[in-house]
């Protein structure tokens, strides 16, 4: 990773931070793009070295262009940007706001793919961001699982299409992150604990845990269209 250039979207909190931080520490230089300017200006402190940030919309397809082109060459995209999770069932879920968490979660990455591709150089990779519930859903997930297992799809068929460029994903469990925003401070700790009481590991993720993962695949140079799940023991149980 020494020297690499390496896009995180989505990095100014959560995992996105967390894997800016790791590239970092590994000797990647890194951008970060984020829809929050006091966000992205916190994070490039947070992460030091040479560490550069651009707000981003990256449901705005022109401004993803405009992004990359003003980018120009690098090594690595990382794709973790994300609205806060939808669970509820059925009956009640929302569909505007279902393609909303679509618009972010899928069309978005593929935004970025189609015009991150031009400037990647020979040896790059693409890392994108899934989770486990394609793999293992739970009442009130339909819209996150449905969203899970296509991006799963997508890294297979983007494998396939932009060989020999790699591209992989990342499937987390349960992690402290701001994904979980939408409920209360109490009722986040009783479900951290309700998690973390039915895994082998005991606990829920932490970023730092996930962001490991990222690195791996932008560093092992042989891996391509495969979806690593990292969530602490969640689809055996």
């Amino acid at each position: 990773m020494e020297n690499k250039r390496v896009v995180v979207l989505g990095g100014s909190s959560g995992i996105g931070l967390a894997v800016a931080e790791a590239a970092t520490s590994h000797g990647a230089r890194v951008i970060i793009g984020s829809s929050n300017a006091e966000r992205v200006q916190k994070a490039i402190k947070t992460v030091g070295g040479d560490a550069q940030g651009q707000t981003l919309d990256v449901s705005d397809e022109r401004a993803v262009e405009s992004f990359f082109a003003k980018t120009g060459a690098f090594d690595h995209l990382v794709y973790t940007a994300a609205d806060s999770l939808q669970l509820q069932d059925l009956a009640s879920t929302d569909l505007q706001r279902a393609r909303r968490f679509f618009e972010v979660r899928y069309w978005s990455a593929l935004a970025a793919v189609k015009y991150a591709r031009p400037h990647i150089r020979k040896g790059g990779s693409i890392v994108l961001t899934t989770g486990i519930a394609g793999q293992r859903p739970s009442k009130g997930w339909l819209v996150v699982a449905s969203m899970c297992g296509t991006i799963e799809a997508l890294t297979r068929a983007l494998a396939i299409e932009l060989a020999p460029l790699r591209v992989n994903a990342v499937s987390p469990g349960v992690v402290r992150t701001n994904l979980w925003q939408d409920m209360s401070a109490t009722e986040r700790e009783r479900f951290y604990e309700s998690v973390a009481s039915r895994l082998p590991v005991g606990r829920v993720g932490e970023p730092q845990d996930i962001a490991q993962t990222y690195i791996y695949l932008m560093a092992e140079g042989f891996g391509t269209g495969q979806t690593i799940v990292v969530d602490g023991g969640t689809v055996l149980v």
